[in-house]
């Protein structure tokens, strides 16, 4: 049972420092200007490496998270890379506007690879990230699997990226899909803590959306949505008007980490599904309601 005496505290530590995520399209870029006010300053914005993106818009996107005071993250996707070419190139063109200390390598959507980088574990053992100032690199993790890699495969490349960043002294955090369900995401970042890995980990949770749209997500990305699992979070099934926000989700599990001395530095990354300026302000306003509730 939740702790209300506790609750607040678990949750602000919790949100404090979250990280948010934009694509590289100019409304979005636009969204990230809106919500520039309601953000901390420095705070980390994911940029991604979508197909309908080319190098311009991820450096345009890059470069303005960069003059509005915040700390870039690019994505780079292994799968939709053509050739080792297109990596530096992204990599030169992000170091050049001092963008590339951090960055996100991620395996991407495609089934098969566009060239020579199979997955992300590849593109970080190419040893090319510290080549243009990489420092830092986030990894991705999948608290409730993923729909078509195998359990012990996604083990094995976690603890593989772990230790290749480690061998080229690059610090790493873990940045997971997103869930409605706090009890898997506890019990794998308990996993996680168990294998020696102590990167920090951001735990991905939509920001406030339209209930479809959440849904919809969910379906794309294999991510369990049953009755049970979306009521816990806060909506029905039965009922997909409105919108829904991780309000539950982040108290709760708030407070199964706090009952875990192990479970070390752990954040939120918010995935922002229904706009930027929304999560931000929603992040804002839950933020002071429980600082109020101290």
């Amino acid at each position: 049972m939740t702790n209300p005496e506790t609750t607040p505290a678990n949750a602000l530590r919790l949100i404090s420092d979250f990280s948010v995520e934009m694509t590289g399209k100019q409304k979005d870029i636009d969204d990230l200007r809106e919500a520039a006010p309601l953000l901390p300053a420095g705070t980390r914005v994911n940029v991604t490496f979508l197909g309908n993106e080319n190098l311009e818009m991820r450096i345009a996107a890059s470069k303005a998270v960069l003059e509005l005071g915040f700390t870039p993250v690019p994505h780079v996707s292994a799968r939709r890379l053509h050739s080792e070419a297109e990596l530096t190139e992204f990599l030169a063109a992000l170091q050049e506007i001092g963008a590339s200390k951090h960055i996100f390598s991620v395996g991407g959507d495609p089934a098969e690879p566009m060239g020579p980088y199979g997955s992300s574990l590849e593109v970080i053992q190419s040893g090319l990230l510290p080549q243009y100032g990489v420092e830092d690199v986030s990894i991705a993790g999948y608290p409730e699997g993923h729909p078509d890699i195998a359990s012990d495969v996604l083990w094995r490349e976690l603890e593989g990226k772990a230790v290749s960043l480690r061998e080229q002294n690059l610090s790493g955090v873990i940045l997971t899909q997103f869930g409605f369900d706090t009890d898997p995401v506890a019990s794998w970042v308990n996993d996680v803590r168990g294998r020696g890995i102590d990167f920090p980990i951001r735990i991905g949770t939509p920001g406030p959306a339209g209930i479809k749209r959440l849904i919809n997500f969910a379906k794309r990305f294999g991510v369990g949505a049953n009755a049970m699992i979306v009521k816990k979070y806060g909506f029905s099934l039965t009922n997909l008007i409105g919108t829904a926000g991780p309000d539950k989700f982040i108290t709760e599990l708030g407070d199964l980490l706090a009952a875990k001395e192990s479970a070390g530095d752990v954040g939120l990354h918010f995935y922002t599904f229904g706009g930027m300026t929304a999560t931000s302000k929603w992040a804002q306003e839950f933020t002071a309601r429980q600082e109020a509730a101290k």
